[in-house]
């Protein structure tokens, strides 16, 4: 993904315009305004995807913009499974907040997502707390321990945990999962996850070598070579 801003504001509703419709035509092509950096960022397929989408803004819709360096999109996710047991305790005049919980962190195949279950027995964690442990959860998957990447192909298991007829409430059980999330995520070997494609070249005999060297510097791995008209095929990821 890339930064993209006009660089007028004449070239404003024209970008607007183009992303639209580019966006219609290309179903691997997206776009997003960044709130938090006030940019406007573009995703597509990789580096050479990208470089395409922003010449065809200047060519066909007149767009004179400012690009960033492409970035990419990681992903965080563990190693192991570990469990955590994680209290959350304030106190500070009038009711308190109270909450104590156990999550277990699995770590699943990839492409499996993110996945929630509870164990609870016994209504050691009444029911109507039980959302705000799924929401404590959810809410810190957008954003890692180690880069603050999103975390994909993770279990969280809702194990054990104990109330307090007062001080409990969906809040306080909220806040306990986002602390059990990062002593979790910290504990069970994270690990930065970077987004693998399979493709396939077609090139002329006399252009093998110069295509190898290039997927070998972008950490290309061949896996096999064949015949194909007009050239060689090579499978590689």
């Amino acid at each position: 993904k890339i930064a993209i801003e006009p660089k007028t504001k004449a070239d404003i509703d024209k970008m607007a315009a183009g992303l639209v419709k580019l966006a219609q035509e290309d179903p691997s092509f997206h776009f997003s305004r960044d709130e938090e950096i006030n940019q406007t960022v573009i995703e597509g397929m990789g580096e050479l995807h990208l470089e395409i989408i922003v010449d065809r803004l200047k060519r066909e819709y007149k767009v004179e913009a400012n690009v960033g360096a492409p970035q990419v999109n990681y992903r965080e996710s563990i190693s192991k499974i570990t469990e955590v047991r994680y209290v959350h305790k304030k106190q500070s005049g009038g009711q308190g907040q109270f909450a104590d919980i156990t999550v277990r962190f699995e770590p699943m195949d990839p492409g499996s997502g993110y996945e929630f279950k509870s164990e609870i027995k016994g209504g050691s964690v009444p029911k109507e707390y039980v959302p705000g442990v799924v929401k404590g959860l959810e809410e810190c998957m957008s954003n890692g321990v180690l880069a603050g990447f999103p975390v994909v192909d993770v279990r969280a298991v809702l194990v054990d945990g104990t109330y307090h007829d007062v001080d409990s409430s969906v809040l306080a059980f909220q806040l306990a999962a986002r602390g059990a999330f990062r002593e979790g995520m910290r504990k069970a070997g994270p690990r930065m996850l970077e987004p693998i494609m399979k493709v396939e070249v077609v090139t002329p005999e006399e252009h093998l070598g110069d295509v190898i060297g290039d997927l070998n510097s972008r950490r290309g791995q061949i896996n096999s070579f064949g015949d194909k008209p007009g050239g060689l095929k090579i499978s590689n990821r």
